[in-house]
């Protein structure tokens, strides 16, 4: 049985739930018989084993697969892949090119652009624009809609994201964000129902298996599925969710062709708003969350893909 090396934890602002999808893959594994090693990232950056800071190449002697339970920066943007693709050591998730298209929003969308995908209209902004934001909010308002979104182009689970109906909102949104990162995504708002579909690749004799769709509602307190209501229970997860039957079809193909057209590897989850019957496509995660709160795990049970068994998946079709 094969040596599996788990990596959770990282610099990023999702070092917490990194943890908890670590822990989930730790007892998956301890469930099914393999011998393992529990490797955290601090938020330095350093790789630590028994609470001893180690080389990665030490930690990764004698190793048949890493599995990357890393979220946001490090773990999902391609960095890490680049060091376990330099090490030729297998490691499950997309490799580091796909991986860093994903985690950019904008340069997914310009990925997307060709293949008639419907995606929100969107405006970057960067930090440089910050003095002149009273000048530009009024077209960033007509170049995008009436409604808007605003998040960094690059981050995950939500953080940092925000509504923002008007120009007072916009403004505090973009001038806080802009303190963070370097630029950040404005996007039309679309009031809709959320949905989010697994993809799974090599499962029951299909390349690219789309799961069943699942329904995000959030509390009705909440706008939009945040941060916060993602992890703290109040948000429904309704899987199979309440779309039509032509709703659910174009839901799977368009995450089946996002899947393949960003090159993913093995497992992505993307996120869409559905409204009037159209379907929207938001983004996609290459490392879906594996904690008890996820989407992903939620939807492989619906197919009968219980959570050891989606983690025995995961190690035996890593490749490098």
């Amino acid at each position: 049985m094969k040596n599996v090396v788990v990596l959770r934890g990282g610099p990023s602002q999702e070092y917490d739930v990194s943890m908890r999808t670590g822990q989930a893959v730790l007892e998956a594994l301890n469930k099914l018989g393999y011998t393992h090693k529990d490797v955290v990232v601090s938020k330095k950056g350093e790789w630590l084993h028994n609470g001893f800071v180690r080389n990665p190449e030490a930690v990764l002697d004698a190793t048949d697969v890493v599995f990357l339970a890393l979220h946001g920066e490090y773990g999902e943007d391609g960095q890490v892949q680049r060091i376990l693709q330099r090490k030729n050591v297998p490691f499950t998730g997309s490799r580091a090119m796909p991986s860093s298209i994903a985690f950019n929003k904008e340069l997914t969308k310009e990925t997307l652009r060709s293949l008639n995908i419907r995606m929100p209209r969107h405006r970057r902004v960067t930090r440089h624009e910050l003095k002149s934001l009273d000048e530009e909010i009024p077209n960033i308002f007509r170049e995008v809609g009436k409604e808007l979104f605003v998040k960094p182009i690059s981050a995950g689970s939500s953080v940092g994201a925000s509504y923002a109906p008007t120009k007072e909102t916009l403004k505090s949104a973009l001038t806080t964000l802009l303190d963070m990162y370097e630029q950040v995504l404005v996007e039309e708002f679309i009031r809709g129902k959320e949905a989010t579909v697994g993809v799974l690749n090599n499962f029951r004799n299909v390349t690219t298996y789309a799961l069943p769709v699942v329904e995000i509602v959030p509390p009705k307190s909440d706008v939009f599925y945040s941060a916060t209501n993602k992890y703290n229970g109040s948000t429904e997860q309704i899987c199979p969710g309440r779309f039509s039957y032509h709703e659910k079809a174009m839901l799977s193909e368009a995450a089946s062709l996002v899947h393949e057209a960003i090159g993913c590897d093995q497992y992505s989850r993307s996120d869409f708003i559905v409204k009037d019957g159209e379907v929207y496509f938001l983004e996609i995660n290459t490392l879906p969350g594996l904690t008890p709160h996820s989407n992903f795990p939620k939807a492989a049970s619906a197919v009968g893909l219980e959570f050891p068994y989606l983690i025995k998946h995961l190690v035996e079709t890593a490749t490098v």
